[in-house]
């Protein structure tokens, strides 16, 4: 393969789970479970946002975008982890393989920058409380979304331009169930310092600087609450801070740790990266919305509505 233009015609092929092939019929079952709960858990979030009007408030706009992204990021994933998994179809092309790279990246830095958003969202409300509604107006949190959409899907398309002009002439075997950047671009036959630095940038951007800014959003809302006389708006305020604080926890975690292992962890065992790729991209759809199920009353309430079936469907409950 001398050029990108013949690499099209290749395809690559995706790993499950090293050594535990024979076991990867049994494994599709919670594999398949955790998509199907990721799916319709946020999928009722979004409903139930949507469908209640006291809930269209900035705060709960910001969860509706981490809801649609982690039904981004799940859908990407799907198809090709469940190919494996159920049929061991591990053939993926070329063009399909770039398409997801697009996708799973875009949505992960999209979920960051809603996490960063929301992480404002915070800070505004228990630092600024009276000035809240004026500052956090729709149309701002709109104009928000927005921008963080901008910055991901420009931030991704370069690499993918840079990484599609590579030529691949090595092995075309994937170390995951699905296609990643720091995947692909090990297996080119040519130089990809330029690659590199332009991804390392992009991870700065993104995966240290949010972080970073959540951080200090965090310890401005920390001296906040530590001037609040009473105990119970304390832990009233920090309470409404708890989901988010899971929510970047098991973000960036696995997140960061799947960074390092593929740029330093040569002679770590391939089950470390397989246990943090799919730790990072299936984690955080399952559990955000469960999280914020359980935490948030209004939410809460809203699911449980969603839940429990409505009389007037049952007409024997009208008996006496």
């Amino acid at each position: 393969v001398s050029n990108s233009s013949s690499s099209s015609s290749h395809t690559f092929i995706l790993t499950g789970i090293p050594g535990l092939e024979p076991a990867q019929v049994w494994l599709s079952v919670p594999f398949t479970c955790i998509y199907a709960v990721s799916l319709v858990g946020n999928w009722t979030i979004l409903f139930v946002i949507r469908s209640n009007p006291s809930l269209h408030e900035p705060m709960y706009q910001l969860l509706s975008m981490l809801a649609m992204t982690d039904l981004g990021l799940s859908l990407s994933t799907a198809p090709t982890v469940m190919s494996v998994f159920w049929a061991n179809c591990r053939e993926i092309s070329f063009d399909a393989c770039f398409a997801q790279v697009y996708f799973v990246h875009s949505f992960s830095f999209m979920e960051s920058s809603v996490l960063l958003a929301m992480a404002f969202d915070r800070y505004v409300a228990i630092c600024y409380p009276l000035r809240y509604t004026s500052i956090l107006t729709s149309a701002r949190t709109a104009r928000i979304g927005l921008a963080a959409l901008c910055r991901c899907l420009f931030g991704v398309l370069p690499s993918l331009f840079l990484l599609r002009r590579l030529p691949f002439c090595r092995s075309h075997v994937l170390s995951h169930t699905y296609c990643l950047h720091q995947d692909l671009i090990k297996l080119a036959c040519t130089d990809i310092t330029f690659n590199s630095m332009y991804g390392l940038a992009v991870v700065i951007l993104i995966v240290v600087l949010d972080p970073l800014l959540i951080l200090l959003s965090y310890i401005g809302i920390c001296k906040t609450i530590a001037r609040i006389p009473s105990q119970r708006e304390r832990l009233k305020a920090l309470n409404s801070c708890l989901s988010h604080v899971l929510a970047v926890l098991i973000l960036y975690i696995p997140m960061v740790g799947l960074s390092i292992v593929h740029r330093f962890g040569k002679n770590v065992s391939p089950l470390v990266h397989v246990f943090l790729a799919n730790t990072y991209l299936l984690v955080p759809p399952v559990l955000n919305p469960i999280i914020y199920s359980i935490k948030n009353k209004q939410i809460r309430r809203g699911v449980l509505k969603v839940l429990t079936p409505r009389k007037s469907f049952f007409p024997w409950h009208h008996s006496t």
